[in-house]
This record gives structure tokens, sequence and C-alpha cells, in this order.
């Protein structure tokens, strides 16, 4: 039985669930949710996800959603298969510790920064509404601190959490992108660096599947 995944084929927590699929090599079904016209709340998916929220998986009955929760699922039920190492092995504890810093760091540093970006810049000017170019200004000027600071961490090693790519590297991907169409690349590009770092994450087959979109593989 395959893993079916509900989600929205641009959101970005549907997006980074999918490109973990496809970095582990598991095909899935993709069941697609019409956010606009609000399917996520309907009973047949708050029964799934009681926040009305996308994505959520059932794989073979097992039902999670939040899509790190999901991301962390897949790459330790499939961790025999595609990319290895998205989770350090639970017996290296300080590799662990270093892959839960780095996660703690994309949430905490980046995607809190990086989506009020998104929402004031994209989601709002899409429905009609105008942009809080206050909002905007304050999370640019925080990314600027945290994006320096990623400077320094990427000019030691190759991704946050070390030599090897985890997935608190790749959970950047959607939001990073995020940045470019709010017209905002230049806080990736003018850190040599982290440009480096992010064009590699942008180039792995994974991303390039999904990134127009998102479809089946089973």
């Amino acid at each position: 039985m395959v893993l079916k995944l509900y989600a929205a084929p641009q959101s970005t927590a549907s997006l980074r669930v999918a490109q973990v699929l496809h970095e582990k090599n598991v095909p899935f079904e993709f069941i697609p949710i019409d956010l606009r016209a609000k399917e996520q709340k309907q009973a047949q998916h708050t029964v799934k996800n009681p926040f009305g929220q996308v994505p959520y998986i059932d794989d073979e009955g097992f039902v999670l959603y939040e899509s790190r929760a999901i991301g962390r699922y897949i790459a330790l039920k499939y961790a025999g298969q595609g990319t290895a190492g998205l989770i350090p092995d639970q017996s290296d504890i300080k590799a662990l510790a270093l892959f839960e810093q780095a996660a703690s760091s994309e949430f905490a540093n980046f995607e809190v920064h990086a989506a009020k970006i998104a929402y004031e810049k994209l989601f709002k000017v899409r429905l009609g509404f105008p942009t809080n170019e206050e909002v905007v200004k304050g999370a640019i000027d925080q990314l600027n601190v945290k994006l320096d600071v990623y400077e320094g961490i990427l000019g030691k090693q190759a991704y946050l959490a070390g030599s090897e790519l985890t997935l608190a590297d790749l959970y950047h991907i959607p939001f990073g992108t995020r940045l470019y169409r709010a017209g905002l690349g230049d806080l990736i590009d003018s850190r040599p660096n982290v440009a480096k770092w992010f064009n590699g994450l942008l180039a792995r087959p994974s991303w390039v599947a999904i990134k127009d979109g998102i479809t089946s593989t089973a």
C-alpha cells in the first residue's frame, strides 16, 4: 500500500515533505487539497489533521501531520534507502545533537523571519491586502543578523550540522526560495558561503522534481 501525501502543490510545508520523500526514494500518491476553497477545513481532513492544515500523510493507516515531524518519520523509517544521514545515526550522540542544534536554528533563526516576509510581500499581495513594510523591514534586519552567523558557520563546514547534508539544510529551501520571489534574494546571494550552500541545495534532483509543484510518483 503506497504512502499517501495530502498536500497543496505549492505550499511551503507540503514541498518540505515532498522533497524528503524524493530524497529517500519513497513512492507516494499525491492527493491535492485546495487551500483557496478551504478544503483542508472539511471534516474528511480535520479528522486526520485536527488543525485543518496541510500536509499530512497516511502510511498504511498511520496518519501523521506537521511537516517537520513527517520528514523525520520518513528519514528514520526509510533510513536504508535514498540519501543517507538526513538524520544522523542515533548511536552518534554528538552528531545527533549537532543535527538538533541545526534543526532548531532553521526554525528559530531563519523561517520565523523569512515567513514574515513571504506573508507580507507574497501572500497578502496575492489577496489584495497592503504590505506592512515595517514588519518586512524588521524581518529583513533580523535575517541580516542571522545570515551573517550562517555565513561564518558555512565558511567552516559544508552544511549546518557538519560535513553531511541533513534535514536541517533541506528545510530551508521552501522559504528560502520565497525570499527570491519577494525580490530579496540578495539576502542569500550577498553572502558567498550561504549562496554556495543554498544553490547546492536548489540543484538537488529532489528539489528540481517538485519546485514547480508536487506530483505523484507511484
